[in-house]
């Protein structure tokens, strides 16, 4: 077992990182970022904040000098990130060789593949709304290529999935649709089921129903079940059920703050 002895830094003023929703106190921590979070810092992390942070909170102005320099070469930001791993001393060699492999991996790809990289990455994150953002310049940008319809009916997909989890459902509706249209796919065909049972104001049950078949459906609909029974063992759903059973004057207004609760707290993540 070996033993990797960490510096004391006194950091009055944390480096946060939105994305991730945490504050960084060390260099340490920060070199974790870098290593476990490449997507991350190699579009819009290497900036004069995180040149100040590692100067005047980390007491490394030598090293923050020379990354700035090096970012004003032109250089991509996981170059300048590679000399602060080297210089921390926290990494090991094999962990910056992985990170080098991967940036470069990720920089190799054609540019709409990286951009959905970086997408995915967000989406993944719980950063819904960053990510649908990118889908949406992303399928713009493809379509005026002329991109794979495979790939456009992807980027769709996506963007489908990430207005659904802001509750979206008329944007995901359309979004699932132009995916379907494009790629005929069985998968996207189940998600618009599902957003026909969640959203029925949606016209997607008579747009689709000849699709419908019974013997996707009654798969479908067992999914359904089985995350509804799933969904059950929630706290914040036993509390809805429970605003359910009172009476009628103050049930409707609590379930309401209840799924107004829920909303903000997804569009939080934008």
């Amino acid at each position: 077992m070996s033993l990797l002895l960490c510096r004391r830094e006194f950091v009055k003023h944390p480096f946060y990182i939105e994305i991730l929703g945490i504050y960084i106190y060390s260099s340490q921590e920060l070199c974790y970022v870098i290593c476990n979070h490449p997507l991350l810092v190699m579009d819009g992390f290497v900036d004069k904040a995180l040149f100040g942070f590692v100067k005047n909170e980390l007491g490394m102005g030598a090293v923050a000098g020379r990354m700035e320099k090096l970012s004003e070469t032109g250089s991509r930001p996981e170059e300048v990130l590679y000399l602060f791993l080297a210089e921390c001393d926290y990494c090991t060699e094999k962990d910056i060789h992985k990170f080098r492999q991967t940036a470069a991996a990720y920089r190799s790809l054609p540019p709409s593949r990286y951009e959905k990289e970086a997408a995915d990455y967000l989406f993944g994150k719980k950063q819904y709304g960053r990510a649908a953002a990118r889908y949406e310049k992303l399928v713009s940008e493809a379509e005026e290529k002329k991109e794979e319809a495979v790939f456009v009916g992807t980027l769709y997909e996506c963007l489908g999935a990430a207005y659904a989890q802001m509750f979206q459902f008329h944007r995901a509706y359309r979004a699932y649709d132009r995916a379907y249209g494009l790629s005929h796919s069985r998968d996207v065909l189940k998600r618009i089921f599902f957003l026909s049972v969640i959203a029925p104001e949606l016209d997607a049950a008579d747009t689709y129903k000849g699709l419908f078949k019974p013997e996707f459906t009654a798969a479908w609909e067992e999914e359904l079940r089985q995350a509804r029974t799933n969904g059950e063992q929630v706290e914040a759903v036993r509390t809805l059920r429970g605003l359910m059973k009172k009476n009628p004057d103050g049930r409707m207004e609590g379930a309401a703050r209840l799924v107004g609760r829920w909303k903000k707290e997804y569009r939080m993540m934008v």
